[in-house]
This record gives C-alpha cells, sequence and structure tokens, in this order.
C-alpha cells in the first residue's frame, strides 16, 4: 500500500556441548536433506470469483496431518516474491506445512497486484471476490495433502495484512489465527472507513462480516514498524482495539515484554491477541526471524521451538581453554563472537535446539555470514537458515550444515579476542570444542 491509498480513504491510514556421543544424541537431529520441493502453481483448485492465481510450496517432508499457511504478498508484489524474500517456506521444511501463495490482480489509486479488501462482495462471508478464491484454495490443499483443517492460518504484508484480517473476520470458521505485518483493520477500506473508531465499533464491524456465527474467533498477532511512512503505526492500535473486542477482552494488556532488542510485545487476555512495536522499522515487514515468531503462535512448530530463553552451556575450545564469547555482551545483530576467558555469564552460554542451532540469550543464533574458508561467525537473529544450523561431532568439531566448513580459532591462536571463522576441517586441537 502507499500513500495514495490512504488519502482515498481519510485516515486509511543447550543443551550442553560436548564431545560424548550419548550427549549429542539427546539433542541432535539429523542435518536436513536439500530439498526438491519447489514452488508450484496450482490451476483448478475450485470456485475463483477473484479470479486470482494459486502457488503452492508443499515441502518434502510433510506432518502426518499439516497444517495449511495462506501467506499474502503487499500491492505491486508477486506471489512468487514472497516466497523467496520470506521465511514461510524454510519453516515449512522444518516442520511440514504447506504455504499457499496467493496471486493478486486488483488494481487501487494507481497500484496494481492488490487483494480486494474494499468491494461489498470481499467485505462478507460467502460475498465473492479475492476471499472465496482463497478459501478454495485452502479446500484444495486440505484435501490435497490430508490437512488438518484446524491448522488454517494466514498472514501477509501490507494489502496481504489487510486481507489477513480481512479472512478473519468473514471466515472465522475456516481460519483459526492471523498474523497480518504493517496493515489495518478489517473493514478499514470499505464504507466504514479508517477514521478513528471505538473498539466496540471496530468490534462490531469484524463480527458483522458474518452475521449469526456463534464459533470460536481467530487469534490475531499484529506487527507494524514505528517509522511506517505508507500505514500509519497508529494502524496497529486499531487493529488491538478491534480484536481485542471481538475476543472480550480488555485493552490493557496482561503483559509487556522485549522479546528483542527493538520490539515491544503486548500480550492481551490469554495469548488471544498480540502486539508487536518494532521500533524504527519502516514498511517492510518482515525482518528475518519474525516469521518463526508467528509460527509459533500459530502452532505450525508443535511447541518444537520456544521464544523464551532456555539454559545453555559454554562451547570451550580444547586448544585455549577459552570460551566462545559474544564481545561486550552485545546482543545487535552482526556482532563477531570472539574466545574470551570463560565466566560463565549469559554471554557464554549456548544452548543446542532440535533445529540444530546454537541460541544465546534465547533468541540468537551463532550465525555463519558466509560459506567460505575465513567467513566470520556472528550472532543474528535466528530465522532457521542452514547457516544456522551446526553439526556437533563425536571428536569434537563443529561443522556448518550449509558449509560443511569447521568452527575455527583464527590461526591457531589461543588469546582473549581471537576471532572465530569457518575453515576447512582439519582436527586441529583449535577446530575441537568441549561443554565443560
Amino acid at each position: 500500500m502507499q500513500r495514495s491509498e490512504l488519502r482515498t480513504r481519510r485516515g486509511a491510514l543447550a543443551a550442553l556441548i560436548t564431545v560424548a556421543v550419548t550427549v549429542l544424541s539427546m539433542f541432535l537431529t539429523a542435518a536436513p536433506q536439500a530439498s526438491a520441493a519447489v514452488l508450484t502453481e496450482v490451476t483448478g483448485f475450485g470456485n475463483n470469483p477473484g479470479n486470482l492465481r494459486m502457488y503452492l510450496y508443499a515441502p518434502d517432508r510433510l506432518a502426518s496431518r499439516p497444517g495449511v499457511l495462506v501467506a499474502m504478498h503487499g500491492c505491486n508484489g508477486w506471489a512468487q516474491g514472497f516466497h523467496q524474500g520470506t521465511e514461510f517456506a524454510s519453516l515449512a521444511d522444518r516442520y511440514g506445512f504447506v504455504v499457499i501463495y496467493p496471486q493478486a490482480n486488483k488494481s487501487a489509486n494507481g497500484l496494481s497486484n492488490c487483494f480486494d479488501v474494499w468491494s461489498n462482495e470481499a467485505l462478507r462471508h460467502g460475498g465473492g471476490s479475492d476471499p472465496v478464491s482463497i478459501v478454495s484454495m485452502v479446500s484444495y490443499a486440505l484435501q490435497r495433502y490430508n490437512g488438518d483443517p484446524q491448522k488454517v492460518f494466514a498472514t501477509g504484508f501490507s494489502s496481504g495484512a489487510m486481507e489477513t484480517l480481512n479472512l478473519l473476520a468473514t471466515y472465522p470458521d475456516v481460519f483459526k489465527a492471523g498474523a497480518p505485518f504493517a496493515g489495518v483493520p478489517y473493514g478499514c477500506l470499505g464504507p466504514a472507513g479508517c477514521g478513528d473508531k471505538s473498539p466496540q465499533q471496530w468490534g462490531d464491524l469484524a463480527r458483522n462480516a458474518y452475521p449469526g456465527y456463534t464459533g470460536p474467533r481467530p487469534r490475531v498477532m499484529a506487527w507494524h514498524g514505528t517509522a511506517d511512512d505508507v500505514l500509519p503505526y497508529t494502524m496497529l492500535q486499531e487493529e488491538i482495539d478491534q480484536w481485542t473486542n471481538v475476543h472480550g477482552l480488555s485493552q490493557t494488556p496482561a503483559s509487556t515484554d522485549s522479546p528483542q532488542s527493538g520490539w515491544t510485545r503486548r500480550v492481551f487476555g490469554s495469548g488471544q491477541v498480540e502486539s508487536y512495536t518494532i521500533n524504527g522499522a519502516g514498511h517492510n515487514l518482515p525482518h528475518p526471524g519474525m516469521a518463526a515468531y508467528a509460527i509459533r503462535f500459530f502452532g505450525l512448530d508443535d511447541g518444537s521451538s520456544t521464544p523464551t530463553p532456555t539454559p545453555g552451556a559454554p562451547i570451550r575450545g580444547v586448544a585455549s581453554g577459552r570460551c566462545v564469547d559474544v564481545p561486550g555482551a552485545a546482543t545487535a545483530d552482526g556482532t563477531a563472537v570472539q574466545l574470551w576467558d570463560c565466566n560463565g555469564q549469559p554471554n557464554q552460554q549456548w544452548a543446542a535446539t532440535p533445529a540444530g542451532e546454537l541460541r544465546v540469550y534465547g533468541n540468537k543464533c551463532l550465525d555463519a555470514a558466509g560459506t567460505g574458508n575465513g567467513t566470520r561467525i556472528q550472532i543474528y537473529a535466528c530465522h532457521g537458515g542452514a547457516n544456522q544450523q551446526w553439526r556437533l561431532n563425536a571428536d569434537g568439531t563443529i561443522t556448518g550444515v550449509q558449509s560443511g566448513l569447521c568452527l575455527d580459532a583464527v590461526g591457531q591462536a589461543t588469546a582473549n579476542g581471537t576471532r572465530i571463522q569457518l575453515y576447512t576441517c582439519h582436527g586441529g586441537a583449535n577446530q575441537r570444542w568441549t561443554g565443560r
């Protein structure tokens, strides 16, 4: 969405790391195999009044009854680009769910490829247009892959975020939760407009999208950047007002925290509604690592990962006796790690996860900035990439899943401040590590 859209609508606005095989087997899984899965266009998927195109990603290893996630691009966007530019497909590889990427085709205020969130047809259950087409895609995927209808979710950016909330309002019987990134409340671009409304008024709009529906309402995780110059940050609070009212919750959060630096999370009720304020972010969500939080919120990770810190242990160099350390206890993405005297502090505590990650602070991963000899090893927000997955080997070496190279103390040095890198495995003491 662009400013022009807003002008037309008045305000539219680890476990321990050790060389012992018995300990490793408790925490490590086999390295993921190279995936042959590709994004595929599906035709003839069912009723398609919106004349949308359907693209589908089904990982090689599906869950026995996989969930289905609808992931939607913004105006001027493309399904293929949203597939390639977000982490939902890599998370599907890990957890075995199906991702649908609809291709929008509507024009609005000089923009192309927008989802319909303004027509009378789109704003009501069974009315037609894009929502009916998307529900047909979901039905196809559930049938084709023996999917679980209790695990159907929606997410998207900008126009796709708007359609996310549109689907939750018009088809609460289909979608169990949604995660809009930089959107507006349901009905905002319809006749009711985006002007300031009370929570009750916003809630009534959403409830009236499906008159007579009395079943459970979808949960909502809404994200917005404070520096969004296309859709104002104030829209986040309007979304929260709407969906807390839909759920009959207080607009006062039950808890507030900061899962990562620059993020503020507010939780309402017992978790039916969450909001994420991203300090300084513009109209460019989701950033790396955010998709994983949405997948946890949906339950598509089956509880196998957690956003809260987990106990860790040091990674101690055999040659140096010193520990892999985040300098100055920094938390910024891209901070290079080093050797330093072991001190038991959180910046030296690394937790091995079942996904093959080595986490520090609970939410930052040991990350390879490339794949060649000499590549810097750093911390970065966990996003599920192969450059953040590691094999802990029985000989004490640690190899990168993506590169096949070993974690190495540069120049076989042992002093405080020695940089850690990737290097061809040779079995030297500067490439062997222990959790003791």
